[in-house]
């Protein structure tokens, strides 16, 4: 991602931990991180931040916030429907955010929006680990 919005300079910081495993496909989890990384750095302003961590009851927690204009809780619901592009002034199809919840709910997880503590979106992912 950090090719890709190069001449944005936006900067990621990424905590990781390397012992982290879940719990299902490889491709499934680059998809859901894909693309809320991807939506994260569409918005932010000049930073993103991707942390991650195992919870106490075997669940994987990502965490990725942006420091962009955030979105209103009334359309955060919306946001998630297949389809739905609450803004056509950036590229993208509308199927970023109903994917990640569709494969999240495959796997026994779930998705959620909120304000970022940076001011912008914060999106959380829960799934299985292994």
């Amino acid at each position: 991602m950090s090719r890709i919005y190069q001449a944005r300079q936006i900067r990621l910081t990424v905590n990781l931990p390397h012992d982290l495993s879940f719990r299902g496909e490889t491709q499934d989890l680059q998809d859901m991180l894909g693309n809320l990384v991807d939506n994260a750095c569409k918005w932010a302003v000049a930073h993103v931040m991707i942390e991650a961590w195992q919870e106490p009851n075997k669940t994987l927690r990502f965490v990725i916030d942006d420091d962009g204009p955030g979105m209103a809780p009334e359309k955060r619901a919306e946001a998630m429907k297949r389809g739905q592009r609450l803004d056509e002034s950036l590229p993208g199809s509308g199927l970023g955010l109903a994917i990640v919840g569709d494969l999240a709910e495959l796997y026994g997880g779930r998705f959620t929006l909120s304000t970022s503590p940076q001011g912008g979106l914060r999106s959380e992912l829960y799934l299985p680990s292994a």
